[in-house]
């Protein structure tokens, strides 16, 4: 392999002020505040896009996002000799996540902190699903030494248990699962707005009728007979990606990320309009963050210090927001998208 280190260089560019009537946090909120947010990206027409939804919040004053959880996940499996021997095994690893802490987790890092122990059993089979809160990291290498170290013992106190795998899919880490929208994975985030009619029609150059319509139909039946897993969006993966770029996130993160629900609805003549996020997996601190321009993106948005990581996952649902607004509403008008894309990207023919 060559170790030589090289670059590739992704066009950035800033979008913004998105204008967030509140930020709420799992245990404070802020009110007006402006964001601005690097994305990364090929894709040249997402910057013009995100732009317009983050128009439509300064008109709106009413934009908000809601942190509902906070977590990551780690799964490991193993082998009892039966059923009846995985089933009693089971319950006993889950009855000691106080002792687990203490005495193996606290050990091993100041900032793990376990908070949950699942379970599924599959014939002799046990995946146990550890949910940790780790701070302003990500929290994928934190979570696998601490899960790793919590194997360890509970291998050396059950003699006829076996070892198969640190990791057992039931994470779920970078696959789509319907088990990550209902059991969380990351940072769960809401993102809404109300949009007065005039707004929709000046800025979006539509109605908030034609956009309700589309999201039934694209959306919602469209998933539905496509086979989609929890999951009802136009395109979250898109922001998501460009935004975990720029800030030093992995990037293959966006698989679970993408997963989620647009909602719309017409309220008192204004557009409701809504981005659910179960699965935004970001951190300020850790691997990724060293990268120059990832740490001086994330100083930019202030998203450094306490709480910092949160803040990050909410500027993410904000971004996507913007962008899932502006393409809905530009899919309502007839080859607007293609026109749009043929007008930024295409080069004219000499």
């Amino acid at each position: 392999m060559n170790t030589k280190k090289t670059f590739t260089s992704i066009d950035t560019r800033w979008i913004g002020p998105i204008h967030l009537q509140e930020m709420n946090y799992l245990d404070t909120f802020f009110c007006d505040v402006d964001v601005f947010a690097p994305l990364s990206t090929y894709e040249t027409t997402l910057f013009y896009s995100v732009a317009r939804g983050a128009k439509v919040s300064r008109h709106c004053n009413n934009f908000k996002t809601t942190l509902l959880s906070d977590c990551m996940t780690r799964s490991v499996i193993f082998e009892a000799k039966d059923v009846a021997s995985a089933f009693s095994i089971a319950k006993n690893i889950q009855s000691k996540i106080d002792f687990f802490q203490s005495e193996i987790v606290s050990k091993g890092s100041k900032y793990a902190i376990l908070e949950k122990i699942t379970y599924q059993i599959v014939s002799n089979l046990i995946f146990v699903r550890f949910v940790f809160h780790t701070a302003n990291a990500s929290g994928h290498n934190m979570t696998t030494i601490a899960a790793d170290r919590i194997s360890n013992f509970i291998l050396e106190n059950e003699p006829d248990l076996k070892y198969v795998s640190i990791s057992g899919n039931f994470c779920v880490d970078k696959k789509v699962s319907a088990a990550n929208s209902i059991l969380g994975r990351g940072k769960h985030v809401i993102a809404e707005c109300l949009i007065p009619r005039e707004v929709c029609e000046s800025v979006l150059r539509s109605t908030p009728e034609k956009i309700v319509d589309l999201n039934i139909k694209k959306n919602l039946i469209g998933s539905v007979i496509n086979g989609g897993v929890a999951s009802a969006n136009a395109h979250y993966a898109n922001m998501l990606l460009a935004f975990y770029l720029a800030t030093g996130q992995d990037g293959a993160n966006i698989v679970e990320g993408s997963q989620g629900v647009t909602y719309a609805e017409v309220r008192e003549n204004h557009l409701y309009f809504s981005v659910n996020l179960p699965n935004i997996i970001v951190g300020t601190v850790g691997n990724g963050k060293s990268n120059s321009d990832a740490t001086l993106n994330l100083e930019k948005m202030g998203c450094v210090g306490s709480n910092s990581a949160q803040k990050c996952a909410q500027i993410a649902a904000s971004i996507v927001l913007c962008g899932e607004l502006s393409l809905m509403a530009a899919l309502t008008n007839k080859n607007e998208l293609s026109n749009s894309h043929i007008a930024i990207e295409r080069t004219p023919k000499a």
